[in-house]
């Protein structure tokens, strides 16, 4: 995709990474606020929480027709559409009257942030060549991770001190802001591709994921028992089954298996999806360690987390420098490595911790899964075909959702299990507990990249060859 008017190589990335931030902002700051919502419309906060699941939902169940919507209508188009539902959903989020409207805004609300990770991406990687594409994910990781980290403080404060209706509101300037930027300065394209969608696809593989990902979300929050999770998992498995025979055979699917013969993208997606699964969750047992296990209030306990963020915008600027000095498996298995021992540190946190260590863990901590992120966002594409990368990034976006609510889920089942059915006291072993079992789970992610080739994204990276001399 060629630039737009009086846009620098990096125009493109910085307009995608505001909407990242804005999506990943959205995706937790909503956390703080569900007490005070459910208390608006009168239910429990855990019914709230009906509205944080139809919005993952609904993420899932759109993100596969993404790819496809962009080769068709133009990358510009559906990227400002989905900015713009995305934020006339935020407006609505923020004037609803009644749980059953506030859940039916969420699910607008995912359907445009499903669009706005994979398009974005793809519009990234149109718009900048090959060898800027670390320096490129870089800018648009980084935001998307203090958006994360930044949501809960930020919610916390506004529902405490003004009103959770301003959590939704506070994002509709930035996506106006990103609709101005993007008809400025995104070139026009009227897609590139006039296939028809494929409708079995479409009607399998989102609604096979959104089953899955609602086990997720309902198993996660351990009110339901096991059957109804279960069944929604049976339910997705076999949907998703009928969604990959049909693509074996189909000449241009929704999503495209054969993408798993390129052995970047096929690692990124695969191993690297375990490392998303623990990267999610560390975000969601860190808060409750802190509150819970330590007494720390949630305002505290955002500011401490929010020291990963300052670690996440040191890594802007060096990742690309660490990636071309040391290549990408080396940094995959040794920052992986790094991940994992950051993490069990925490798990070994206590009370009499100065907040100094914890700070400086957390730092050290966001570091090294953003620029872990960068990698794995980064190899993924290196070997892809252009012609191929809107199906690439739907496929991975579509994982990349699946492991987040995995991770999250998946941590809340370790604590029911530690638990146990007789009590409904989480401690700070028991959090302790899950935070080495996530550990455990990078560090695997870790180690699986050693079968990476040692060359692997050279030309992404530029290791080996020397740096382009200072002018």
């Amino acid at each position: 995709m060629a630039e737009g008017r009086a846009a620098t190589p990096m125009t493109v990335p910085l307009i995608v990474a505001c909407a990242f931030f804005m999506e990943n902002f959205d995706a937790t700051v909503i956390t703080t606020a569900l007490p005070s919502i459910g208390q608006t419309f009168g239910v429990s906060a855990v019914e709230a929480g009906t509205g944080m699941t139809a919005y993952f939902v609904a993420l899932a169940a759109f993100i596969p027709v993404s790819g496809w919507a962009a080769d068709r209508f133009g990358v510009k188009t559906v990227f400002r559409l989905s900015m713009a539902l995305f934020t006339l959903a935020s407006v609505a989020c923020g004037l609803c009257q009644s749980l059953e409207q506030f859940i039916a805004a969420r699910i607008v609300q995912g359907a445009g942030g499903a669009m706005l990770v994979p398009v974005g991406r793809l519009a990234v990687l149109r718009a900048v060549e090959k060898a800027e594409f670390v320096r490129a994910m870089s800018w648009v990781t980084t935001p998307a991770l203090v958006g994360s980290v930044i949501g809960p403080p930020v919610g916390g404060f506004l529902t405490t001190y003004v009103s959770w209706r301003w959590v939704f509101l506070l994002q509709v300037p930035v996506g106006l802001l990103g609709i101005i930027l993007v008809t400025r300065y995104f070139a026009p394209d009227r897609g590139r591709d006039r296939r028809p969608l494929d409708w079995v696809g479409f009607l399998s593989i989102g609604p096979g994921i959104a089953l899955l990902v609602a086990a997720l979300e309902i198993a996660a929050r351990g009110e339901t028992g096991a059957a109804l999770p279960l069944a929604l998992l049976g339910a997705g498995a076999a949907v998703l089954t009928v969604a990959v025979l049909h693509a074996s055979r189909h000449p241009a699917p929704l999503i495209d298996p054969s993408l798993l013969r390129i052995d970047t993208f096929a690692r990124s997606v695969g191993s690297g999806n375990l490392f998303i699964v623990a990267a999610a969750a560390v975000p969601f047992l860190m808060p409750l360690m802190l509150q819970v296990g330590f007494g720390f209030s949630a305002f505290a306990s955002g500011l401490m987390t929010f020291t990963g963020a300052a670690g996440a915008l040191a890594m802007k600027a060096a990742s690309p420098a660490i990636l071309r000095r040391y290549g990408f498996r080396t940094v995959l298995v040794g920052n992986g490595l790094l991940v994992a021992v950051a993490t069990i540190l925490c798990a070994l946190f206590t009370q009499a911790t100065p907040a100094a260590a914890i700070a400086a863990v957390l730092l050290a901590f966001g570091f090294a899964r953003s620029l872990q992120f960068v990698a794995l966002n980064t190899i993924a594409y290196a070997n892809v075909p252009p012609e191929r990368m809107s199906a690439a990034t739907t496929f991975a976006g579509m994982t990349r959702q699946v492991g987040n609510a995995a991770g999250v889920a998946g941590s809340a089942l370790i604590l029911q299990a530690l638990v146990g059915p007789g009590s409904a006291t989480v401690t700070a072993s028991d959090l302790s507990a899950a935070l080495f079992a996530v550990g455990g789970v990078a560090g695997c992610s870790a180690l699986l990249f050693l079968r990476l080739d040692p060359a692997a994204g050279a030309d992404v990276s530029g290791h080996g060859r020397k740096p382009p001399p200072k002018t």
